[in-house]
């Protein structure tokens, strides 16, 4: 059993903050007791103290990202070009960048050969250090549809739901639909839908008999019109896309988000922080824009940050947790949507996202205090995953790294 004390302990949980606070981890990786130090149970007395200058707080957590790309200026071709074997090196390579950030939970959106149920399971055993992984298989898209090179196509209904469980028979925790193209595959739109309302509907009642969350990768309009009216969990980038391809909005809409209890991904990342940083408005513009609305109708935000795709390395993850913070989310709201609110997203609530007796310990220490600046979370002091510390690998910061050369960083996000 360990003991970890800091200046200050961020529970996202009732106990709300705790000066100079404590936490007991005991030898299953669970938290066995939370609270003020100077109330520490007797029969915790005798465990040596390891304390932080800083700031306690439960873990990051990842809604969206692609253990498959590199974060490099070409990661969809290196995917292509690269055998499984290859593929799955680079996935726990990619693993361990995402926990040496700090984030110890991760759902990844789109990956071939059910590589990411292997990363999961070796993570979890104990052979690889990595976050926890919900794995969710390729992304459900129609033939020469978005992603369609990570294998998951199926047309129309049918083939959708027979996908979703296949996907099951192989061991998947999530499933994530392509309902509309992408800007980063050829031939693909994407503010066309690729599946009907009630397509859509087949594969999702599917999942959810399954108990699994669905997801839905949907930038144009009518795709997340399609992907909430047919009983969708949470959509990823929720970009608003109108059928000229530009950027608008539909209050209409945003009130039947509001009304189903879709959680939303924006997936703003560390592109979006060089934009911002770059005094350049637009993209950013827009979804400060979608983000006041969404907010203002109560719709849950959750962290996502598409990590690997194009310039966006796994251990740039605090920069879109400061983005948020830029389009307009309170400091406080951001932290919680890293945390507690994206782990009820997936459904794992009573595990993770916060610092309560019988959780994972899943902690991370700061030697700042977040809630004040977010800048403290870029290179964590401290990282435990399930009750195991994790001496993270080096990295470079985010706001150091040379600026891209692809044009494709005008829109920040994709899969």
């Amino acid at each position: 059993m360990k003991l970890y004390t800091a200046d200050r302990l961020r529970t996202h949980d009732a106990l709300g903050t705790i000066d100079a606070g404590g936490i007991v981890v005991d030898d299953e990786g669970l938290i066995s007791w939370v609270g003020p130090a100077a109330d520490l149970p007797v029969a915790y007395s005798d465990l040596a103290s390891h304390h932080l200058a800083g700031t306690l707080m439960p873990g990051l957590i990842d809604t969206h990202v692609h253990l498959g790309f590199d974060g490099g200026p070409a990661p969809v071709a290196r995917m292509m070009a690269e055998s499984d074997a290859d593929q799955l090196v680079l996935m726990l390579h990619s693993a361990r960048e995402l926990l040496s950030a700090g984030v110890t939970t991760a759902r990844d959106l789109g990956a071939r050969g059910y590589l990411d149920v292997v990363v999961r399971d070796a993570i979890a055993r104990g052979d690889a250090r990595g976050p926890r992984i919900i794995a969710s298989g390729s992304p459900l898209t129609p033939t020469g549809g978005h992603c369609w090179f990570m294998g998951g196509e199926a047309d129309g209904g049918f083939e959708l739901r027979t996908a979703v469980r296949r996907h099951h028979e192989h061991g998947v925790d999530s499933i994530k639909i392509m309902s509309t193209g992408g800007f980063m595959t050829k031939g693909s739109a994407p503010w066309f839908a690729q599946y009907s309302e009630k397509e859509l509907a087949l594969a999702v009642s599917d999942a959810h008999r399954l108990g699994k969350k669905a997801v839905a990768h949907a930038h144009g309009i009518e795709g997340i019109r399609h992907a909430v009216r047919g009983g969708i969990d949470a959509l990823e980038h929720c970009s608003f896309v109108t059928a000229d391809g530009s950027f608008g909005f539909d209050a209409g809409l945003a009130d039947e988000i509001a009304a189903a209890g879709v959680y939303v991904s924006f997936t703003l990342n560390v592109l979006a922080w060089r934009m911002i940083n770059q005094g350049s408005g637009g993209f950013v513009d827009h979804f400060a824009m979608v983000v006041r609305e969404l907010r203002a109708r109560g719709v849950r935000i959750v962290t996502g940050t598409d990590a690997g795709i194009d310039n966006a390395p796994h251990y740039a993850y605090a920069a879109g947790l400061e983005v948020l913070e830029a389009v307009g989310i309170p400091r406080g709201e951001v932290l919680h949507a890293a945390t507690a609110i994206a782990a009820e997203s997936m459904g794992i609530e009573d595990e993770v996202g916060r610092l309560r007796e019988g959780m994972s310990a899943d902690i991370i220490g700061v030697t700042g205090d977040p809630e004040k600046d977010l800048t403290c979370l870029r290179s964590p002091a401290l990282v435990v995953a399930r009750g195991a510390e994790f001496s993270a690998d080096s990295y470079a910061d985010f706001s150091d790294m040379p600026e891209p050369e692809s044009a494709t960083a005008g829109f920040p996000h994709d899969h």
